[in-house]
């Protein structure tokens, strides 16, 4: 068969699975080229997070909250970056259903902006993905809207044990934000399943108790930061899945950023 681009390893032969290999990889490479370059133009963020106040390591809430560096070759991977963009554009997409379907669901304020808190002169804050202000169903309303684009695996585990036993870190979240934005009504927190396009919901109670848990922790982080305090790791080998990653019994952990930091200074 004639080449007419001798040397670009292109072929039209219909049997060369190669054929299709080498524009797929420019387009994709190009794309996690942008997506990372992308990620490292973002300032880095100063304060504690809402959605990683949950988080079982105290040092690691700290070191992410201190924008410290992150371990060489640790950096969100492009994959993940996807991830999150989809993660985003579900949001997006939920939030778009609920509106159609007779929601009064709002997601911006009067001046576009995500509605939000922020606690402790600006180092512990966070911003709600929207407020139910009247439903279509049987539920009390104002109330907070949370929502996660997930995995079948981690949506099914979802569906199965509920958003709190499945995903302490979410409830951790949503309990913060129902204290400190007023909303005492079961929030609805719903999360698409990013493969089936499968919608579970759920209303998730109220609970001061976690709250207040949570919010002492931001305060023993804060302090700690002001006085030059390094907080203990949460466990005593670096090969415990909170810090290497894996599964925990029924919780999965991300590797941490920090492991080499980390298990380079005393507990």
């Amino acid at each position: 068969m004639l080449d007419l681009n001798h040397g670009s390893g292109a072929t039209c032969d219909p049997h060369d699975p190669r054929r299709f290999n080498i524009v797929s990889d420019q387009v994709n490479g190009t794309i996690d080229r942008m997506l990372t370059a992308r990620q490292r133009a973002q300032a880095p963020r100063r304060y504690i997070g809402a959605s990683g106040i949950g988080r079982p390591c105290l040092r690691q809430i700290q070191y992410d909250c201190m924008a410290v560096p992150k371990d060489e070759g640790r950096d969100f991977e492009p994959k993940t970056l996807r991830i999150f963009e989809a993660g985003h554009k579900g949001e997006d997409i939920v939030a778009a259903w609920l509106k159609d379907a007779g929601f009064d669901l709002r997601t911006h304020g009067a001046d576009g902006r995500q509605y939000g808190y922020a606690q402790l002169d600006g180092r512990f804050k966070g911003h709600i993905d929207g407020v139910i202000l009247s439903a279509p169903i049987s539920m009390p309303t104002p109330a907070l809207w949370e929502n996660k684009v997930l995995g079948s695996g981690s949506w099914q585990d979802t569906v199965k044990k509920g958003v709190t036993a499945s995903k302490p870190i979410y409830a951790a979240q949503m309990a913060i934000y129902q204290a400190y934005m007023d909303l005492p009504n079961p929030a609805l927190f719903t999360a698409l399943n990013r493969d089936t396009w499968a919608l579970y919901a759920e209303l998730v109670p109220a609970d001061p108790v976690l709250a207040q848990r949570m919010s002492d922790r931001a305060v023993q982080i804060v302090r700690a930061c002001a006085h030059q305090e390094v907080l203990p790791r949460a466990t005593t080998h670096r090969d415990a899945k909170v810090c290497a990653g894996g599964h925990d019994g029924d919780h999965w952990h991300p590797p941490c950023a920090w492991q080499d930091r980390c298990w380079s200074r005393p507990a």
